[in-house]
Order: structure tokens, then C-alpha cells, then sequence
């Protein structure tokens, strides 16, 4: 199998061998990270054309700290580290497509100074929190306010969360379509396709090439577009079994917000188990939701786009040369002599 890949096949509806693969990926700014169980590698398209690559060693905290690697456990070490080294990823992405970089604020240059942290580090963190608080407020409070109000005229407990959770994937699909519509947005997506394609190529044992990649689907099943429709999904049970049932706001958003970590731990082995299932009706079932979904957060990629990707997966697989060869520049030619005519 590919290295970092399990020795696990799956028969499609075409019985064709599929191989799951530990890689996994993120599009970013003009570009794609692709990870291996061992190596990070980052690809952008920078304004030139040319292709900028960096790499790292992937941080193994379940080698160091064996319980992290436990099922539900390393599902909410992933949800969380996800968050922190994604946005991370973005903004190094921008740096390297020779964006601007953004100014910290007055307020960020306090905190790096009171905390003695680098600014970079700061804004980060800053960037994270943000992010978590818009979260929190649109996928949260949101629908707890209005569950809290139908409590008023609805008893059933089970109703009201199913009510609750189907808001709750309403604004996550209205977000999804809004932010779609941007072009930069847009791009993103475009290069998510891409990422797709190249796990796809990966997977079905091909040839790493763009021609390859480009006649696979741009939706895959263990894709974070899937995970987070089917954190909406699991929530509406855990909550409906474990959380509150009290119509105070706050009691109700305290009490998600404390069930959220093994949500998301189930959400995670679910795709998981989900990714390397053999193919049949059920399974289908359960990936139809996720893969609808992705039709949004995926779109079709150029060739310069794959091309993107899998100089960042075939980095990722440790491949020395992963960069396509650029073409030499022919030498001039010798000044042709002009043809003498032919006298009469």
C-alpha cells in the first residue's frame, strides 16, 4: 500500500480495489497542504507560476502521549488541532503566494508584549479565538435561542432538539453558500476539488499524475466538510440524551458547548469507519449527506490546480523530487542568412 496507507481495500460499486489512505488534506491560498502520517507538506502557486513548496515533520502526540491516540479521545485532539495548525496554514499559504501580510493590531501588540510572544504568535491565537466565537455564536447560541423559545409551545423533548439541530444545519448550509459566492472563496474550493482528486488518484493505485487525478470525482468521504455534517447530525442525539432540558439560554449553550468534545470524538471515528467501510446501500446512505454537501465546499479544479496538489502529496509521501521538472530554455537559434533570390 502507499506509504502511510493501511492494508485495508474496499470493493466499489464497480469492484474495482480501492486502498484507504492515512493521507489527508486542506486547500489553501492558491494552494494545498497534504498530509502524511509522518510529513506536512505545504504547496502554493505563487504569482509567477512557479510552484512554492515547504515541508515539516508531523507532530505525533499519541507516540508521546498514548491515551491522545485512544477512539473519541484522539477524534476531539484532532477537532482541536485541526483549528489552531488550519489557520495557521492559511496565513503561512498567503505568505507564500506573496499576499500582504496583515498589520496586528494596537490591541495584538500589547499581548505580545505583556505575554513576551512573538506578534505572529499573538495574531494567531487572536485569529483562532475569533473563529471560535462566531462558531460558537452562529452553531450555538443560535439554535439554542430558538429552541429555547419553542419550549414554550413544544413539550417534547426529542422535538425540540430534532427542531434545534436541523436550525443548526440551516445556518451551517446558509454560511457554506454565502461565503461560496466569493471569488477568493471560490478558489479555495476549486483547489479543495483538487485535493480530492489527488487522495482519489492516491487511493486507486494510479500513476501521480494530473491527467490521472483530473477524471476522479472532486467529493470524497472522509473530507471535513463530511465531519462537520455529521457533528450536526450526532449532536442531535447526544444532545437529546445527555444535555439539558432547561429553557434558560445559558443552561442550554453551557450544556452543548460541555458536550461538544464527545461529539466530536463520535463524529470522528464515524468518517473514519465511514472512509474505509466496504461500499454497500448503508454506507452509501450514512456518506450521502456529507457528499451532497460537498458539492458546495468542492469545485472543479483546473490542471495548474492538481498540478498544485500533488506536488504536495507526492512531498508528502516523501517523494525526493516532487516538483515538476521546469523546461529548459531553448538556446537561441543562429541568425538565419536570407535566401538570395534568383536572378531572371
Amino acid at each position: 500500500s502507499p506509504k502511510g496507507g493501511e492494508e485495508i481495500e474496499m470493493k466499489t460499486k464497480k469492484t474495482e480495489k480501492v486502498t484507504y489512505s492515512k493521507c489527508g488534506g486542506q486547500a489553501v491560498m492558491e494552494g494545498v497542504m497534504m498530509a502524511s502520517p509522518d510529513t506536512i507538506a505545504l504547496a502554493v502557486r505563487q504569482p509567477n507560476g512557479k510552484i512554492a513548496l515547504r515541508t515539516r515533520p508531523r507532530k505525533k502526540l499519541a507516540e508521546k502521549y498514548p491515551i491522545l491516540g485512544w477512539p473519541i479521545i484522539r477524534g476531539v485532539v484532532n477537532f482541536v488541532y485541526q483549528i489552531y495548525d488550519g489557520m495557521k496554514t492559511l496565513t503561512e499559504s498567503a505568505e507564500m503566494a506573496g499576499m500582504e501580510a496583515e498589520e496586528p493590531s494596537p490591541f495584538e501588540k500589547k499581548l505580545a508584549k505583556f505575554f513576551r510572544a512573538k506578534v505572529d504568535d499573538v495574531m494567531m491565537v487572536c485569529a483562532v479565538v475569533l473563529a471560535l466565537a462566531l462558531s460558537i455564536l452562529l452553531f450555538f447560541v443560535v439554535p439554542t435561542a430558538v429552541e429555547s423559545l419553542l419550549k414554550r409551545v413544544i413539550s417534547s423533548r426529542v422535538l425540540l432538539n430534532v427542531l434545534g439541530g436541523l436550525v443548526r444545519i440551516a445556518v451551517f448550509l446558509g454560511y457554506v453558500l454565502a461565503v461560496s459566492q466569493l471569488k477568493e472563496i471560490r478558489r479555495v474550493f476549486m483547489y479543495h476539488g483538487a485535493e480530492h482528486k489527488s487522495i482519489h488518484c492516491l487511493e486507486h493505485g494510479d500513476p501521480l499524475t494530473v491527467e490521472n487525478a483530473q477524471k476522479y470525482t472532486t467529493l470524497h468521504p472522509r473530507c471535513g466538510t463530511s465531519f462537520l455534517v455529521i457533528v450536526m447530525v450526532i449532536s442531535i442525539f447526544i444532545f437529546t440524551l445527555l444535555g439539558t432540558n432547561s429553557g434558560n439560554v445559558f443552561a442550554r449553550v453551557g450544556s452543548r458547548l460541555a458536550l461538544l468534545p464527545l461529539v466530536a470524538g463520535v463524529s470522528y471515528e464515524l468518517l473514519q469507519w465511514l472512509g474505509r467501510a466496504e461500499d454497500n446501500w448503508f454506507v452509501r446512505a450514512l456518506k450521502w449527506p456529507g457528499l451532497m454537501t460537498q458539492k458546495i465546499t468542492t469545485k472543479q479544479p483546473t490542471d495548474d490546480m492538481v498540478e498544485v496538489a500533488l506536488v504536495a502529496l507526492k512531498a508528502a509521501l516523501g517523494d525526493p523530487h516532487p516538483l515538476p521538472e521546469e523546461p529548459e530554455e531553448a538556446a537561441p537559434d543562429a541568425a538565419a542568412e536570407p535566401e538570395e533570390k534568383a536572378e531572371a
